[in-house]
């Protein structure tokens, strides 16, 4: 038996977790297939794989080939649930690299996604280790995936969604005029002070909104100074849910419709924004840019691995989504217990502890997801191209 649902898919080829969803989702197979739904797409998949390729080739003879871990299988049988971060880590030393060690099959109808059953094995073209698909044309499922939302038929089995799809909320970076100005949450119906989808809130400076019309609830969470310049890069806030406009006004009646975090008095209402194109490659950071971690995202003093944090540098800076950084911990200042001289203070030096990948950018700061972490990372460490 098969229930609908919706779900967001986002193709991101050859970064962390992006496969576990992809994998789950070409696992299932559809009660009714189309052969007319499969050629459809035909010309649209190999136009990509062609397009996929070229770019691989051009980004390869440009820059350094990755390298091959010693321990790397020969075969390696794609199961349900693997990742192409945990896969990628298994050829490579490196796995951020896999773009550019990825040889497309052009036997592969869309060269982007990966299925359970298939088999990677390490070729050689030129001299150069290349990772690719063997076997011959694979059975895919009728229905197409594509970074936009449709409503697929899943059977009800099928595992969890990619953990990295968890991470993808919508952060808003506002100036500050913009935050101050908007509708606030003043109260509800009832003598309550949080508040959550299904309720009823009353919302204040509401006169120029428009009847059923959708707003971000936000939460102000600090202003973000960039701490080489001291320069004020905009202010970080809080999703915290979605609210509808039922009956504008200056005090206006709304219905909050989703809830991230329990909403409070005081909380904003913003304009509604289509989210960030999630079609995006994962790359190296462009070499010599490097940043400073100046926010955490939801954290008081230190994150880990699959949590976010806030970077000074943004699209103005060249930054984009997907690129990946190497992060280093700021080193601390101790006392020598041994020297002679009074108040001998020694600076440790910086410890590469882990890698940050870009996942969504403002014009002055970009969000990070951190990837791979030996240690915690906090406020003041740095980030630089790997």
């Amino acid at each position: 038996m098969y229930k609908t649902r919706a779900t967001t898919t986002f193709v991101l080829p050859g970064i962390l977790f992006s496969v576990t969803l992809l994998l789950s989702a070409c696992a299932a197979t559809p009660e009714n297939g189309s052969a007319e739904t499969a050629a459809s797409g035909t010309s649209e998949t190999q136009a990509a794989a062609r397009e996929s390729r070229n770019a691989l080739e051009q980004r390869s003879s440009a820059e350094a080939e990755p390298e091959i871990r010693e321990s790397a299988p020969e075969r390696y049988v794609v199961k349900k649930g693997d990742t192409l971060w945990d896969i990628s880590a298994m050829f490579l030393q490196d796995p951020w690299y896999w773009p550019e060690i990825w040889l497309v099959n052009p036997e592969i109808e869309n060269p982007h996604l990966i299925y359970p059953g298939d088999v990677l094995s390490i070729h050689y073209v030129d001299g150069q280790p290349r990772i690719m698909v063997d076997g011959g044309p694979r059975v895919r499922p009728t229905h197409r995936l594509s970074p936009e939302a449709r409503v697929v038929e899943r059977d009800e089995d099928i595992s969890p969604i990619s953990t990295l799809q968890s991470f993808m909320f919508r952060p808003q970076v506002l100036d500050e005029e913009t935050l101050e100005n908007a509708p606030y949450v003043l109260a509800s119906q009832d003598e309550r002070v949080i508040f959550g989808p299904g309720d009823r809130v009353y919302v204040r400076n509401a006169e120029d909104t428009e009847q059923y019309e959708l707003y971000h609830i936000v939460r102000h969470d600090g202003m973000l100074i960039d701490p080489d310049t001291g320069e004020e890069l905009g202010v970080a806030t809080l999703p915290v849910g979605e609210a509808e406009i039922i009956e504008p006004g200056n005090v206006a009646r709304a219905d909050i419709r989703k809830g991230e975090r329990e909403a409070i008095r005081g909380d904003r209402l913003v304009p509604y924004a289509e989210e960030q194109d999630r079609l995006f490659d994962i790359s190296r950071a462009p070499a010599g840019a490097e940043g400073t971690i100046i926010s955490l995202f939801d954290a008081i003093s230190q994150i880990g691995q699959l949590q976010a944090a806030i970077i000074n540098r943004g699209e103005r800076d060249g930054i984009e989504n997907g690129q990946v950084f190497a992060a280093f911990t700021a080193g601390r200042e101790v006392r020598d217990p041994i020297s002679d001289r009074a108040n001998d203070v020694v600076t440790l030096p910086e410890e590469e502890v882990g890698t940050v990948m870009v996942f969504q950018t403002f014009e002055k700061v970009s969000y990070v997801l951190v990837t791979e972490a030996e240690r915690t990372l906090r406020e003041g460490d740095k980030v630089r191209a790997p």
